[in-house]
């Protein structure tokens, strides 16, 4: 029992060791650029069987990594999301894309999204942004609010007139959509919209200024400050690391020069013993 607890260990720290970990980010990178290649006749044509071939030697290497880590793991291994992820993208790409399941031949270029998983640096970006997730929500309720007291507005003041950018609720904030994303919003809507009310350039301005001036900043600096936090996070965790490490070399080093005060200390006792007895 003990010899496969040791060879789960070992298992568990070779495939987390750095030289398979970026031996696979190498085959994520080939695999996607293979996938690419597939979607090119004249690329099947001429390497169809090679491409197909080595496809499925990557497709086994990535089994193989998640047996492996089910293997060194046991059931801690569905404990973390990100072997969940990668559980999923694998059994995804194991499964045949023919009959019933030919759509899932389109999500095989899903198994590029296992760089995120792997690459640490792309990890720590995404669980920045899941932690943003609940600040996010408040944001996009405040915008919707903004989109529907603007869209009233619109629908009233210039549906009359304008239908079929402001003629219903829904096409109101669906104009007031492209207009917040700035695209030809002046020339294409906001300019004709004044041209038969000289007011309308109230509306619209003030719009803008509301949502994409403000609120989408909200967003960006909601991102860039739970970003920021996520790195001073792991800069912690990797000094507080860092510092049990030393600690622990510091006990070990005080435990090496006990043990040699020891041993000299005896051995200057032996040696007054010898001279006594002289």
């Amino acid at each position: 029992m003990s010899r496969i607890a040791n060879w789960r260990a070992a298992a568990g720290v070779w495939i987390d060791a750095p030289g398979p970990r970026n031996a696979i980010v190498g085959l994520i990178v080939l695999n996607a650029l293979l996938l690419g290649l597939a979607t090119s006749e004249r690329a099947m044509a001429v390497a169809g069987p090679w491409i197909l071939g080595i496809e499925g030697a990557v497709v086994a290497v990535f089994a193989a990594e998640i047996a492996l880590k089910l293997f060194a793991h046991g059931g801690r291994f569905f404990r973390g999301g990100w072997n969940v992820f990668d559980f999923v993208i694998v059994a995804i790409s194991l499964v045949p894309a023919s009959g019933p399941f030919s759509i899932l031949r389109a999500l095989r270029i899903l198994r590029v999204l296992r760089l995120l998983s792997t690459v640490r640096r792309l990890r720590v970006l995404i669980d920045a942004l899941v932690a943003a997730i609940p600040s996010i929500g408040w944001i996009v309720f405040l915008l919707a609010l903004v989109f529907y007291i603007f869209g009233v507005m619109g629908t009233e003041l210039f549906g009359e007139r304008f239908p079929a950018w402001f003629g219903t609720l829904g096409a109101s904030m669906f104009t007031l959509f492209q207009v917040m994303t700035l695209e030809s919003w002046s020339m294409g809507i906001a300019r004709p919209v004044m041209e038969a009310y000289a007011f309308a350039w109230v509306y619209f301005v003030t719009f803008i200024l509301v949502t994409a001036f403000t609120i989408l900043n909200l967003f960006i600096g909601l991102i860039v400050n739970t970003m920021q936090s996520a790195h001073w996070e792991t800069e912690d965790a990797r000094r507080a690391e860092m510092e049990a490490q030393a600690h622990q070399e510091r006990e070990e080093i005080l435990t090496l020069l006990r043990s040699t005060d020891e041993r000299l200390s005896r051995l200057e006792q032996g040696q007054l013993v010898r001279e006594k007895n002289r």
